[in-house]
């Protein structure tokens, strides 16, 4: 067999087979959720478990497959870009925030004016 026709095959496979894994990955999710439901007369603690549990085993089902796998590479480079940014001091944000607030109660007090005086002229007429 042709190398090219080998590798087509062996891609598709493994293109089909990540799909299953996404499928089962969601059934478990699923399977996690339904749990929840029919253990409903169990203590609260049972039942979340089967939803973490249903969840834990359907992220390391998705996590085995290239689009998980991808997604892995792809959460660490975001860690990485995270800790590059310089984020601001604790001043610049409370004065950010300050300025936020402010902004927020101008505008607030000028929305109420506009109703006020257009509710004014309605009543008028």
């Amino acid at each position: 067999m042709h190398p090219t026709l080998i590798f087509n095959i062996q891609h598709s496979e493994g293109k089909m087979l990540d799909k299953f894994k996404i499928a089962a990955a969601l059934l478990l999710v699923v399977a996690g959720v339904t749990g929840f439901y029919l253990l409903d007369q169990r203590p609260m603690i049972l039942r979340v478990a089967a939803v973490l549990a249903g969840m834990a085993t359907a992220a390391a089902v998705f996590w085995m497959s290239a689009p998980g796998k991808q997604f892995h590479v792809f959460s660490q480079e975001s860690a990485a870009e995270t800790r590059k940014v310089v984020w601001p001091t604790r001043k610049e944000t409370l004065q950010t925030t300050g300025i936020v607030f402010v902004f927020m109660v101008v505008m607030a007090l000028f929305l109420w004016l506009v109703d006020a005086r257009l509710l004014w002229i309605v009543k008028k007429q």
